[in-house]
């Protein structure tokens, strides 16, 4: 089904600085963009470059004062449905270089501190059954609280504090997979049911490809259960939120003010 998205920030340096920024959706498998339209305050001093493992695109700009993004865009997403507890895990060796990254901590998803967690509490499980039970144990032992947490916040701090956003949620659930040898990482999107309608985040898992099962594919898993894989516009992947952040600024700035809309058409 078709999405229609619309999104503005604003930011300000109070001295030239650069920032770079990643608000786009991605060309990628799964999704086509249908049209798209970017204005920026100052395009002369902007410069494209590709994303994180290539998919999506990220804009420098350069800057002194307020800057200004807005984005247009009509996307299709084309993804098939799945169920995810039937996909079966692969084995450490037929996990691919590429994949293998994303076992590894990272700046917000420290594994080891989850490992006799998830022995523990998803023993029997393993594969799309234990994500699918990852995912009913953040439901039951997590809250959605916009506001109670903040850029330094880390997966083991959520997973402590048992509350958090879609960015708090994405992290404790990649920690999780990874702590049981299913590479997972961090998906910057935007969702049609997201409440309150702001960028969101998913995590995407390394499972057996439904078509092949003795390949790996990635499959789209959001954990606040507020948007469908099939519904998500895919911006773009990194370890973490620390990957593929909207706004990322070098030299002194500050934010104003974010702005998104997506609606079905």
């Amino acid at each position: 089904m078709p999405l229609d998205i619309q999104a503005t920030f604003t930011f300000q340096f109070d001295e030239p600085g650069d920032a770079l920024l990643q608000f786009e959706v991605a060309d990628a498998p799964g999704q086509r963009i249908l049209s798209q339209n970017v204005e920026l305050t100052d395009k002369a001093a902007s410069t494209r470059v590709p994303a994180h493992d290539g998919i999506g695109t990220r804009i420098w700009v350069s800057s002194n004062g307020r800057f200004e993004t807005t984005y247009r865009a009509k996307v299709e997403t084309q993804r098939a449905a799945f169920e995810l507890s039937a996909l079966p895990q692969l084995a450490a060796r037929s996990i691919t270089g590429e994949a293998a990254q994303y076992l590894f901590d990272s700046r917000y998803c420290s594994v080891g501190p989850f490992q006799n967690f998830v022995e523990a509490e998803f023993s029997g499980t393993s594969g799309g059954a234990r994500i699918a039970a990852i995912a009913s144990w953040l439901a039951d032992n997590m809250q959605y609280e916009p506001g109670s947490s903040g850029e330094q916040t880390t997966a083991a701090d959520s997973f402590v504090a048992r509350q958090g956003v879609c960015r708090d949620y994405a992290h404790v659930l990649i920690a999780l997979a990874r702590a049981s040898l299913i590479p997972a990482r961090y998906i910057a999107c935007y969702g049609p049911d997201v409440s309150p309608q702001d960028f969101h985040a998913v995590a995407e898992v390394f499972l057996a490809d439904p078509d092949e099962p003795a390949r790996g594919a990635w499959h789209l898993v959001d954990a606040t259960g507020m948007a469908k894989p099939s519904e998500i516009a895919i911006i773009g992947v990194g370890r973490d939120a620390a990957d593929v952040s909207f706004l990322t600024t070098f030299g002194p700035a500050r934010f104003l003010s974010s702005k998104v809309d997506v609606k079905r058409v």
